[in-house]
Parts: structure tokens; sequence; C-alpha cells
């Protein structure tokens, strides 16, 4: 089995739109977990989930500094290492702009 795999005009389509569209998908993600998170105030196992996940979800965030794919922030680093739930939603909020 020689060769990459060949993708049909609508799947390289849908794929390319996948990719087009990253950073909205992850600032979706990104607002979820932290409705999530909200919800979830008196649960910690939960919220340590949603914690990795938010961190997982950040890194593939692009910030105002143009870092990207595994370089964080200041702010997002003191956001994690809080766990400051308000400063992520101010966060993801700014994002969204």
């Amino acid at each position: 089995m020689a060769g990459g795999r060949e993708y049909s005009s609508a799947q390289r389509k849908i794929i390319n739109r996948y990719y087009d569209h990253i950073d909205t998908i992850v600032l979706t993600r990104l607002a979820e977990i932290t409705t999530d998170m909200a919800l979830a105030m008196g649960d910690s196992k939960k919220l340590d989930r949603l914690w990795k996940r938010a961190e997982q979800a950040l890194a593939k965030v692009t910030t105002k500094d143009g870092q990207k794919d595994g370089q964080k922030d200041a702010a997002i680093e003191r956001i994690l290492a809080l766990r400051d739930l308000e400063a992520l939603g101010k966060l993801v909020s700014k994002l969204s702009r």
C-alpha cells in the first residue's frame, strides 16, 4: 500500500472548510467548556476534566501576540495556573470579537 489517501472533491472541500474555520470552532468549544465549568462548580472531578479540556483548546488558540500551538502567552498560563473561571470567560469573550 503505497501513497496517501485520495479524497473526493466534496471531501477535500469539507476538510478545507474545517481548517479555514478552526479558530471559530475552538472558540466555540472554549465557550461551551466555560459554561460547563460554571454549572459544575461543586464537582471537583468534573472541573478537573474541564480544565484539562480548556488547556488543550487554549493550546490551539492564536492569541493577540500571534502565538500558537505550544507557545502559551502569560495571560493563558496565569488563567490555567489559578484556574480563574472569570478570567477564562473574559479571554474567550475577547478572542471572539
